[in-house]
């Protein structure tokens, strides 16, 4: 005996490793639960957690949810135990009728890990209903000639549960002329019959009470009863006949209520009133009952209701045929509903994870998708698509889903959102479809620069601009969204001339906007360079630079500044001379400005503004240049004052304002005679002074006069010992220049009379000078009359004539002589010419110009010639040593001297020999004073 209890224990044991096994092979592909019918709202079906392989709280942190279809939903998630309950009463046979198995199957969606499992729970049956039976009372007739063992069947009764909780038998109460018999059908069916155990006598009893018992074999037991009574008839020895056993008819499901199906026929050979049959239904479930509608005379079954499909595709029901001798014929009706194309598929989001991200990788799972349609066959085929232009495509999953996924990398800055377009359609004929729209939001991410429109921006701010002025404005875009688009601005730091950027202009980091933090000046600086940064607000920032070129614009805010005449620093008063013999367009004297701004407010012109004598002078509008407008007179005074503005041509217009004062004479005596008249422009306290002054040089000049006389004297009885007068002789020595009063115009003076006059302002001394005359190189010098101690000697005219006659005079050098049109002057003009034109730069002429009229005054004074020392042209006196002729060009061949037609001789043909030509301009003035 233990032999078989090992191997039945063996068995057992392999069985239970086979079980364990499926249910582990199972598990891995199909989770299977238990749940039996009727249980409490939220009993447990099964450890979701465990079986998922996830903790109890990771259940919501994964998104795990049930995505099963249907009305209901039947089962729910406990977050707290991770389990799966029941979320309502299950009723079994409501589930799934008279099915052996009941099975529901639903999904599970793990969110976090995009995948779907799929649960299959059997729902296990209770003894819940009771046999029931269609009719509470049942009457049946019987001729009193049947014979015995015939049958009669009863009604059946019907019990939703399946196995033993379905019908199991039939009973029938004590009877001596009845008894039950129960035959089983092919399908399992018990069908209970009355037998008639012995013949009747209705005369003795017309009627029988019987009571049908059916029961199931649950536990407990359920059943229910019928009561029967049971008639006794006369003679009718024919039943109705069907002409068919079984009836069988199709019909689509969308027919119409009250269509004919089918008519059942049965005939009676009776004649009379016993081959009157009429029909009824005899066995058809409460639902069918309401569908269908029977003639009872006729036998025509039709519609009473629509048909559907999808609800029963099948219907089993027996027709009863009774004459009115109660024998009967039966037949069984079997309707067949067809599926029709009625029902559009359905399409459900279970899931959707919007928004996404731009970045996102393509096969990115977006959605899940299920699809259902309620016909069958091909009419149940469902076919999913969305739109070719769009980056997502929808793939197949279990059972009816699908996952929506991307199939390319998605750009929020063109699509920021998708309306994404699910078709899903049936391959029935026709074909229904039926569509969603899911909308799809791109979250932004940080992967666009901020860009500016141009690559680089100039800006214009004019100069004397306010502390704090906007200048101008950058924009950046960025296409992304929210912080990813949030701009803000900077300037890259610099250093401008020693400071830096940011003490010139700063930037509005929010709005872009520059403004400058200084008053720009356009003469000290005239361009700013910057560069612009743009940098974005999002992780990790973005940024790109711009460059801004800032132009100073100038405004007219400088006047014109007057070189030439220079106001003397000690004082004194200029003085311009033009001798009376000067024709019509003579040239006196050049006035010569700059304006420290630029272009139009730069651009000079020049008018008389006032005159001692209206219409004597003329002033040149672009060349500065003072010329006589008319010939001189002996009427005209010999102080002539003008007074020339200087205006710019800016907006609103500078000027400014110089005294030219003229003095008009022939003579040094005529000038003397004259000098009391003249009056300078000092203050009232001064005038006394002047008067003194004017009386003293008088004193003195009748003084030098007569010491003149007798040195002449002295001199012609000495003539063997006297030498010749130096050609180059100096001028006065130790006396500085600016004691002369205007040395311009009296070396100009000097050229063509025979003597010069210099008168001082605030001093008590002055001097006379007698230089040889007609030579423009040539001053009698003081070591040649051999008196060095005083600068009022006299000087012996004859003897110094009769030297200077001796000296053949050289003819004119045509090469050196310039004519009144090749003279240099402002601005190129010629002639005086009103209508030359403007300069390129008037600036840097009118500096050089007043340079080399400077180097000029230093030849006049006698003191040296046109090269103050080598390599200088004489302005290293005035300029400063770094003014040398490196800096500026050799224009001592066409040095003009105001006052003068004269020009200056070279000092190369000084070294070659040459006698320096002498002034055209004044060799008859020259004679007429020798004739004297």
């Amino acid at each position: 005996m233990a032999a078989p209890k090992n191997y039945q224990r063996r068995s057992k044991l392999v069985l239970l490793c086979t079980l364990l096994g499926t249910l582990w092979e199972n598990g891995r592909g199909q989770i299977h639960y238990l749940v039996p019918e009727e249980s409490d709202k939220g009993s447990f079906v099964g450890n979701i957690s465990k079986d998922l392989g996830l903790e109890s709280q990771e259940l919501g942190k994964h998104g795990v949810r049930i995505v099963s279809r249907g009305r209901t939903q039947l089962f729910a998630l406990d977050w707290r135990t991770g389990s799966l309950i029941t979320a309502g009463r299950i009723d079994r046979e409501e589930l799934c009728a008279q099915s052996t198995r009941c099975l529901v199957n639903i999904n599970i969606l793990v969110e976090g890990g995009g995948k779907l499992f799929g649960i299959e729970i059997e729902i296990t049956d209770i003894n819940d209903n009771n046999p029931k039976f269609q009719v509470e009372n049942l009457e049946v007739k019987i001729n009193e000639i049947a014979a015995p063992g015939t049958h009669y069947p009863l009604p059946e009764a019907v019990d939703p549960d399946v196995g033993m909780n379905s019908l199991q038998n039939y009973q029938l109460s004590p009877s001596h002329y009845f008894s039950l018999e129960v035959q089983s059908g092919d399908d399992g069916t018990l069908h209970p019959e009355l037998v008639l155990e012995q013949a009747l006598d209705r005369e003795e009893e017309a009627a029988h009470h019987l009571i049908l018992i059916a029961s199931d074999g649950g536990d407990p037991r359920r059943s229910s009863t019928v009561h029967i009574h049971v008639t006794v008839l006369d003679t009718n020895d024919n039943a109705p006949v069907f002409a068919q056993p079984i009836y069988r008819v199709k019909v689509p499901e969308n027919v119409v209520p009250g269509t004919l199906l089918l008519t059942v026929s049965a005939s009676d050979p009776d004649e009379g009133a016993n081959g009157e049959v009429a029909y009824r239904f005899w066995k058809i479930s409460e639902k069918q009952s309401l569908l269908f509608h029977l003639n009872e005379n006729t036998g025509e079954i039709s519609t009473a209701e629509s048909l559907d499909y999808e609800e029963c595709a099948f219907y089993e029901m027996e027709i009863q045929a009774e004459d009115v001798g109660a024998l009967l014929g039966r037949t069984k009706v079997l309707i067949s509903v067809e599926d029709v194309n009625d029902n559009r598929p359905e399409v459900t989001v279970t899931s959707l994870f919007s928004p996404v991200l731009e970045n996102t990788l393509p096969g990115t799972v977006i959605a899940f998708l299920n699809v259902h349609d309620q016909d069958s066959g091909k009419n149940g085929q469902v076919v999913c698509y969305t739109p070719h232009n769009l980056p997502f495509q929808l793939e197949k999953s279990i059972d009816n889903y699908y996952r929506l996924v991307t199939w390319k990398y998605l750009d929020r800055e063109k699509i920021s959102m998708y309306n994404i377009t699910v078709t899903a359609s049936d391959l029935g004929t026709p074909s229904l479809s039926n569509e969603i729209h899911i909308s799809l939001y791109v979250a932004d991410t940080n992967d666009n620069p901020p860009t500016f429109p141009h690559a680089s921006y100039s800006a214009y701010i004019p100069e004397n601009n306010p502390r704090g002025a906007s200048i101008f404005t950058v924009m950046a875009h960025d296409p992304d969204s929210g912080n990813n688009a949030q701009v803000t601005y900077s300037v890259t730091e610099d250093t401008i001339m020693g400071s830096p950027l940011s003490s010139y202009v700063s930037i509005n980091s929010d709005t872009g906007v520059l403004y400058a933090l200084h008053s720009f000046d356009y003469e000290h600086i005239r361009d700013l360079q910057l560069l612009v940064t743009a940098r974005d607000s999002g992780d990790p920032p973005l940024s790109s630079n711009v460059s801004v070129s800032i132009f100073v614009l100038d405004q007219n805010d400088n006047v014109p500044e007057i070189l030439y005449p220079a106001l003397p620093t000690d004082g004194s008063t200029g003085m311009e001379l033009a001798p009376r013999s000067a024709e019509p367009g003579y040239l006196v004297t050049k006035v010569v400005a700059v304006d420290r701004d630029s272009g139009q407010n730069a651009w000079l012109s020049y008018r008389l503004l006032k005159a001692s004598e209206p219409g004597l002078f003329a002033v040149g509008l672009h060349t500065g240049e003072v010329r006589t407008a008319r010939a001189l007179q002996d009427r005209d005074a010999l102080k002539q004052s003008l007074v020339v503005a200087v205006q710019d041509h800016g907006q609103p217009p500078l000027s400014a304002t110089v005294t030219l004062t003229v003095a008009v004479a022939d003579s040094i005596p005529d000038v003397l005679a004259d000098l009391g008249s003249i009056r300078t422009s000092a203050s009232p306290e001064d005038s006394d002074l002047t008067l003194y002054l004017v009386v003293a040089v008088a004193t003195v000049s009748c003084v030098f006069l007569a010491f003149v006389i007798v040195l002449l004297a002295l001199r012609l009885r000495h003539w063997h010992s006297r030498r010749l007068l130096q050609a180059s002789g100096g001028g006065p020595v130790g006396v500085p220049a600016s004691h002369f009063v205007g040395v311009d115009g009296v070396c100009a003076f000097l050229q063509t009379y025979s003597h010069e006059v210099s008168v001082t302002e605030d001093t008590q001394v002055n001097h006379e000078i007698f230089p040889q005359p007609n030579y423009v190189d040539t001053l009698i010098s003081l070591e040649s009359c051999e008196k060095n101690d005083s600068l009022l000697t006299a000087v012996d005219f004859h003897d110094c004539k009769d030297k200077a006659a001796s000296i053949q005079q050289a003819p004119p050098n045509t090469d050196w002589r310039f004519s009144q049109a090749q003279r240099p002057g402002t601005s190129g003009s010629q002639n005086g010419d009103e209508t030359g034109t403007w300069p390129n730069n008037q600036f840097d002429t009118e500096m050089l110009q007043a340079m080399i009229l400077a180097s000029a005054s230093e030849a006049a004074d006698g003191g040296s010639t046109l090269g103050g020392g080598a390599g200088t042209m004489g302005l290293s006196a005035r300029y400063g040593p770094q003014f040398t002729l490196q800096h500026v060009p050799d224009y001592r061949q066409n040095v003009y001297i105001p006052g003068s037609n004269a020009t200056l001789t070279n000092a190369a043909g000084k070294r070659d020999g040459k006698a320096p030509a002498g002034g055209n301009g004044n060799k008859k003035k020259s004679g007429k004073k020798e004739k004297k």
